[in-house]
Formats: structure tokens, C-alpha cells, sequence
């Protein structure tokens, strides 16, 4: 049984693209399978293997994700934050812009999909 108070601990030491591997194991060492970040106000929920489910509060402003999405363009702001040019709040805002509406993280399989407003996976990217 996992906690969010757990959760956040663990975030506050491995919750960076360095640690991203390491974090996603961690979580699911504490039966966390998979969880989902809300671009809207950054707030996760996490689900475990026994339909457990906890969420996190809000980290910033509610934001406007877009009705439609543009792949091209969210792909684009995506790698300018990979690329350390964007703070989480601007890439936030930017995915928001680009129709992002969350991204969900799969502990077993080691994925990352986000995923627009009607559920389209725009990508899927493997944690390594």
C-alpha cells in the first residue's frame, strides 16, 4: 500500500529526467502501476495493481489545454524542454497550447504516453 506522502518523498529525490528510470521503479517497488500528471494543473493521480488510487494537489495555476491538438508543434516545445529551455511551468503551458492533456506513466512497461484531449497517444516514449 502506497502513500502520497511516500509518493513525494520519492519525487523530491528521484522526480528529475536524471532519476526518471529510477523513480518509475521506485513507484512501482510501492505497487504504484501506472499514474497520470494533468497538464491543466499539474496535479498526478496514482493507480496501484489492487485499484488503489491516491492523488497529489495541484502545483500551479489552472491552465486551458487546447480543444485540438498539433503534434508537430507539441513534439517541438517537448525537446525545447528536454533540452533544459523551458521551466516546468512553461512547458506546462506549452503543451497546454499544443492540446497535451496528460501524460501517463506505466511502471511494468516503462512508458511514457501523453495524450491529448480525446485520449489520442501523440507519443509514447520508453523509460530507460
Amino acid at each position: 500500500m502506497f502513500t502520497i506522502e511516500r509518493i513525494e518523498e520519492l519525487h523530491g529525490r528521484l522526480g528529475n529526467a536524471e532519476n526518471l528510470s529510477d523513480y518509475v521503479r521506485s513507484l512501482a517497488g510501492l505497487g504504484v502501476a501506472h499514474y497520470d500528471s494533468f497538464v491543466s494543473d499539474g496535479h498526478s493521480e496514482y493507480v496501484g495493481r489492487n485499484a488503489q488510487r491516491v492523488s497529489s494537489h495541484a502545483v500551479h495555476d489552472e491552465l486551458t489545454v487546447a480543444e485540438s491538438s498539433d503534434r508537430d508543434a507539441f513534439l517541438d516545445h517537448l525537446r525545447r524542454h528536454e533540452q533544459g529551455e523551458t521551466s516546468y511551468l512553461e512547458m506546462s503551458k506549452g503543451l497546454a497550447d499544443r492540446g497535451i492533456e496528460r501524460w501517463t506513466v506505466d511502471t511494468h512497461a516503462m512508458t511514457m504516453t501523453f495524450c491529448d484531449r480525446s485520449g489520442d497517444a501523440l507519443l509514447v516514449e520508453h523509460i530507460t
